[in-house]
Parts: C-alpha cells; sequence; structure tokens
C-alpha cells in the first residue's frame, strides 16, 4: 500500500480529459475520505488533516480550474501542494475559521489574531505539543480564514497517539476562544496511518 503522505509526482497526475472522466469518482472518494480527516473544535475552527489523496484531489481541482497543462507550470502546482503534506512523524492540518457572515469576517477574524500560539495537542497526560503555523499567515492586524498548521510527534508521543487506550484531544487556548474535541474511532484510525507512514 502507498504511504498516506507521499508527495504526489508527475506520474500521479493525469490529464485535463482524463481527469474530467474521472473527477465524479475521485471527488465523491476523497469526500469520504475527509470525513474521517475533519475535526471541529468548537463551532468556528474545523481542521482537514491533509494526506497524499487530499492534497492529490487539490492538485487535479487546481490544474483543472486553471486549464494548466504546462509541465513546468504543474511542477510548480506540485511543488505548492506537496508543501502541505507531514513529514514523517507529523500530523499536518488546514485549519479553517469559518464565519458565515460575509459582512463580518475581517472585523471576525481580527479576534482570532494569536490563534498561531494557541493551538495544541494532548496526548495522554505526558505529551502537550503545540502546532507550527505556517509563516506569513497572520499580522498585528490582519489573519487568515485559512491556516496551515503541522504538530511535529516525537517518538515517545507518537507511540502514545498509536495506543487507542490513550486519550488524545485537539485543543484552543486562546482567550476569546476555548473548545477541545477528542481525536477517536474512524478520525484516530486515518491520523495513525499517517504517524505511521514513511514519506
Amino acid at each position: 500500500m502507498a504511504s498516506s503522505i507521499r508527495p504526489v509526482t508527475l506520474d500521479d497526475v493525469v490529464g485535463l480529459d482524463r481527469y474530467e472522466a474521472l473527477r465524479d469518482q475521485i471527488r465523491q472518494r476523497v469526500i469520504a475520505l475527509k470525513r474521517n480527516r475533519r475535526i471541529g473544535v468548537g463551532p468556528e475552527i474545523t481542521f482537514v488533516f491533509e494526506n497524499h489523496d487530499t492534497v492529490y484531489f487539490q492538485i487535479q481541482e487546481m490544474l483543472r480550474a486553471e486549464r494548466i497543462t504546462d509541465l513546468d507550470a504543474i511542477r510548480d502546482e506540485l511543488s505548492v501542494y506537496n508543501a502541505l503534506l507531514p513529514q514523517a512523524g507529523e500530523l499536518s492540518a488546514t485549519m479553517l475559521i469559518e464565519i458565515t457572515a460575509a459582512d463580518q469576517v475581517a472585523e471576525r477574524l481580527l479576534r482570532f489574531l494569536g490563534i498561531d500560539e494557541a493551538v495544541w495537542l494532548y496526548i495522554g497526560s505526558a505529551h502537550r505539543i503545540g502546532a507550527s503555523f505556517e509563516p506569513g499567515r497572520s499580522r498585528d492586524d490582519k489573519l487568515s480564514a485559512v491556516q496551515y498548521v503541522r504538530f511535529v510527534i516525537p517518538p515517545a508521543a507518537r507511540r502514545a497517539f498509536l495506543d487507542a487506550a490513550v486519550p488524545v484531544r485537539l485543543v484552543i487556548e486562546h482567550p476569546a476562544y476555548q473548545a477541545a474535541t477528542a481525536i477517536e474511532g474512524d478520525v484516530r484510525a486515518s491520523l495513525c496511518e499517517d504517524l505511521r507512514a514513511e514519506a
């Protein structure tokens, strides 16, 4: 079985016509996959944990939307999106701040300033791992609603995560937003595949 965190290569990519024929089938498979990789933490923040299949879908969708066929341009897209994948011993996610009132987005986002120091993965009682955020998506006066985060999980914490008897929680400890969600069941199993994988 291919590694869940293997980078997407040119050999994986299919041409636009071929993708169009396969798109519904691939889309349904990725929607089903994301159900086991999506974690809501409180009412306004969702994490979607990335792997080879989720990134492959994003690449193919971008190539389709932009009608990209040039090989160098495809390589550029591969480089951008493969950067979302976790490395061995990591979990990587897209964090979405979901504000539905369009006229309130900019103002409401400001209350999440500092979120990049407030996201934690608790593994049992022994391990508290802070999320590393992609630089440049937060400034003193502005915050992107889409953030890219990764958790670098040391070997002892990884072993604990892989032990179903050890509770795992994704936690936000921000002055304006406190919430926690247990990672369990099919979601936990899916993320365990990433931690067992070698890139």
